[in-house]
């Protein structure tokens, strides 16, 4: 008589390899490695974490991915490299009904922080002080273009029997009030761009923001994102050199 129960199936084995902190042991700086932590978290998967000592990194981890930088993944034993074919295979592999999808409903929840950390990169790198005030606005521009986004309510917010229309989104997140793949890539760099542009150009994402402002603290009220960033100092540390003095 055939076995009518339901197969239990077995968790996979997830080993998730990320750049380690100045101390070689803590989380290190890194949105790429912070992006695939989330995911998984999300994804509700049992998952272990190593962290990588990049200034001597071990002998095994040399023989594991000779060449590879973190993140990569080690998944039931099959070496996994390229954070966005990581990224890929985690949404296609850790699906539905078991573990839920993170894809966004909407395609401009993606597309609409994909210039910020770029615009932060030139401004922080600026060497010129006649020129800061050029690649300040710059940068001010994604960002209000990231806090219009926010403040628009999405479709799914509009209620058409409704007689009153929803004129401010009070969403929590990019695409909704869940946690999707696109905050996965944003939310580390905003945080980056938080804690770096602070520190070495005195620079405070505007009050007037109050989009971007509702999306951060409601970010930093979630253990997926507060338990996966780094310290502010392994950010500062980073940017150090990066950096530079204008004259």
């Amino acid at each position: 008589m055939a076995d009518l129960r339901p197969s239990i199936q077995a968790d996979p084995e997830i080993e998730l390899f990320v750049k380690a902190g100045s101390d070689g042991e803590s989380i290190g700086n890194c949105p790429f490695c912070q992006r695939l932590f989330m995911i998984l978290w999300l994804k509700g998967v049992k998952f272990n974490v190593t962290t990588v000592d990049m200034t001597r990194k071990p002998e095994e981890l040399k023989d594991l991915a000779p060449g590879t930088n973190p993140p990569f993944l080690l998944y039931n034993k099959e070496l996994k490299t390229d954070f966005i074919k990581i990224e890929e295979f985690l949404e296609q592999t850790l699906a539905p009904p078991r573990y839920p999808h993170l894809s966004p409903k909407n395609k401009e929840s993606f597309d609409v922080g994909s210039n910020l950390f770029a615009k932060f990169s030139a401004y922080i790198k600026n060497t010129q002080k006649e020129a800061n005030k050029t690649f300040e606005k710059s940068l001010l521009r994604e960002f209000k273009r990231l806090d219009d986004y926010l403040n628009t309510p999405l479709l799914d917010e509009i209620d058409s029997d409704s007689a009153e229309e929803a004129t401010v989104s009070r969403r929590l997140f990019l695409d909704g009030d869940r946690l999707t793949l696109a905050d996965c890539t944003l939310l580390p760099k905003l945080n980056i761009i938080k804690v770096a542009a602070k520190k070495f150009r005195d620079f405070d994402i505007p009050a007037e923001f109050s989009g971007v402002w509702r999306y951060l603290h409601n970010a930093y009220a979630r253990e997926e994102f507060t338990h996966t960033c780094p310290e502010d100092k392994e950010i500062e540390n980073a940017y150090a050199s990066v950096a530079k003095l204008m004259c």
